[in-house]
């Protein structure tokens, strides 16, 4: 959606477009002029990178945080997940180089030319592989690509486990779906086009949930059992009426050099479902499972056989959780939660990567978030696990003190309270003529 940026300036000065930033960032319209300078500060910078332009449109990615199922989408299994009010936003517009150029604050530029998207084995691992992948993936969807300049910003912390990576790749996909799709393309396929980027060209063997999460919003449950075609169902909740907040705890640990440590969680996972004739563990009966488990662990290791227990224990937990949510059932629900978060620690083995001794933070961010919780409220390792952050469902009369205390361990901002946005991959539209908010 473009606009002349001159237009758009006044108009977000001007509070124009408070009603829809109150929308996405979950507050009243009168909090929303910290985001509206935001996306002046993305046009500013499009211009002071690329040189100026005469039109650019704008678009935001949310983070996301998930809320059961650690682990599960990649074993073709259920999640519960939500998108959430911090996000990555870009100003993007047309140039003439026929080039796709991408300037994110405090990283590096990167330049892929249009008209060679083959994916290289050099890239694997960048940023630059993400772009071209998602540049092929929508080319073979009949996009007309042309050259295009993006300028992105961000308060999704990297490495932190609200899954800044697949913020960013919904964001392009928003993008390259708004400038160059004449049939747009679904947010689910957006999501799904995403992680085809990150497992063909970026080399990651990551699931589908983060970017369905990012791109879809709001809380929903998906059942991946047909991965090509997920089942997606919203789940209508609002913690903070049931007395709840949900904090993010960043751990401090980052997910640098730990790709090895991600990569075998499903690589195990699917060893053992081989053992049982199967491809992931979905299509393999527990009972069968547990028949062949003297196999399993001749062929596959312990650990593997451990892990296979926590995915088919925490994706019967998630239709649990969405029944307990849907009946109002908050007890129910914590108790859940509480249960993932042993279960990863104790069978999925993803809380400490393996021989680390002196770093460990993970494990004292959960262990402290316990000792100040005293029994109330739950909480558990979030995402991918090793690194990155835990997530804590703390009463409200509780959440000044837990957030003190959880930031005299961690670092004054480490305690991120957060709440549910309500939309997820987002273009800001233009306001129609008549329109004044």
């Amino acid at each position: 959606m473009m606009k002349s940026v001159s237009a758009w300036k006044q108009e977000l000065s001007s509070g124009a477009h408070a009603a829809r930033l109150a929308a996405l960032y979950c507050c009243a319209p009168d909090e929303t002029p910290a985001q509206a300078a935001r996306y002046e500060a993305v046009l500013n910078g499009l211009d002071a990178t690329f040189g100026p332009h005469a039109e650019a449109g704008l678009y935001s990615a949310p983070g996301r945080t998930e809320i059961g199922g650690n682990h599960t989408d990649h074993q073709h299994g259920r999640v519960l997940a939500g998108s959430v009010n911090i996000d990555m936003i870009a100003a993007a517009a047309p140039n003439t180089l026929n080039q796709l150029r991408v300037q994110s604050e405090g990283y590096d530029l990167c330049v892929i030319g249009l008209d060679d998207l083959a994916a290289r084995k050099e890239e694997e691992n960048t940023t630059l592989s993400l772009l071209r992948g998602e540049c092929e993936a929508f080319r073979q969807r009949g996009a007309k690509l042309a050259g295009l300049d993006v300028y992105i910003s961000s308060n999704v912390p990297k490495g932190s486990g609200v899954s800044s990576s697949a913020a960013f790749e919904v964001l392009i996909g928003v993008i390259l779906n708004d400038c160059f799709m004449t049939d747009k393309v679904s947010p689910i396929e957006i999501a799904q086009i995403g992680q085809w980027a990150e497992n063909v060209y970026f080399g990651k063997p990551c699931g589908l949930m983060d970017q369905m999460a990012s791109s879809v919003g709001n809380i929903i449950t998906i059942d991946f059992a047909d991965p090509a075609h997920p089942d997606v169902e919203p789940v209508a909740v609002d913690f903070s009426k049931a007395g709840l907040a949900l904090c993010i705890l960043d751990s401090c640990a980052d997910h640098a050099d730990l790709t090895d440590e991600y990569a075998a969680v499903p690589a195990e996972c699917r060893a053992v479902a081989a053992v049982c004739g199967g491809e992931v563990l979905r299509d393999v009966p527990f009972e069968t499972f547990l028949a062949k488990l003297p196999e399993c662990r001749k062929q596959c290791g312990d650990r593997a056989v451990l892990r296979a227990f926590h995915i088919y224990a925490d994706n019967d937990r998630v239709a649990k959780q969405v029944a307990a949510l849907r009946e109002g059932d908050f007890d129910t629900f914590l108790r859940l939660v509480n249960e993932s978060g042993h279960s990863s620690w104790e069978y999925l083995q993803n809380v400490i990567p393996a021989g680390y001794k002196e770093h460990q933070e993970m494990g004292v961010t959960i262990a402290a978030a316990k000792h100040y919780l005293n029994g109330k409220g739950a909480v558990r390792v979030h995402g991918g696990g090793f690194a990155g952050t835990a997530q804590a469902f703390v009463p409200v009369e509780m959440l000044a003190d837990f957030k003190a205390h959880m930031e005299a361990i961690l670092g004054e901002g480490r305690c991120h309270v957060l709440s549910i946005r309500p939309e997820g991959g987002a273009v800001l539209r233009s306001l129609p003529p008549s329109s004044s908010s």
